[in-house]
């Protein structure tokens, strides 16, 4: 199951785990990305506070928790190359993975077909 959030970010639910990043139409909005700063394994984080941050050669841009639960795995080569969320951002470039302690959040998040009518693609 795919689901998106109004702030750009994906969540790829297998099981009680969900592995989140920024999306395609973020990091275009964002262009070369430079730097990303992760979450701590073991991290509890609540819906929608902040979970990563991003810096491009635009911008720098928090990343917000898609849903509640606590990091199981980061991202280890996010660290030494930061250009992967360009080349794959909802592949290769995904920020974290997270056990979900509220599975009725993703009711509130889109499906493509209103992510894509929410950015007008």
């Amino acid at each position: 199951m795919l689901k998106f959030t109004t702030d750009h970010e994906w969540v790829r639910v297998e099981g009680d785990v969900a592995t989140c990043g920024i999306t395609d139409f973020a990091q275009g909005q964002l262009g070369d990305v430079v730097y990303v700063e992760l979450p701590a394994v073991g991290a509890k984080l609540a819906k929608g506070k902040e979970a990563a941050v991003v810096e491009s050669v635009k911008a720098a841009s928090d990343v917000y928790a898609p849903v509640s639960g606590e990091i199981v795995e980061v991202n280890d080569a996010l660290t030494g190359e930061p250009a992967l969320v360009n080349s794959g951002a909802e592949g290769d470039g995904w920020f974290f993975k997270i056990r979900l302690s509220n599975t009725g959040e993703l009711d509130g998040l889109m499906d493509l077909a209103a992510y894509k009518a929410h950015t007008g693609e």
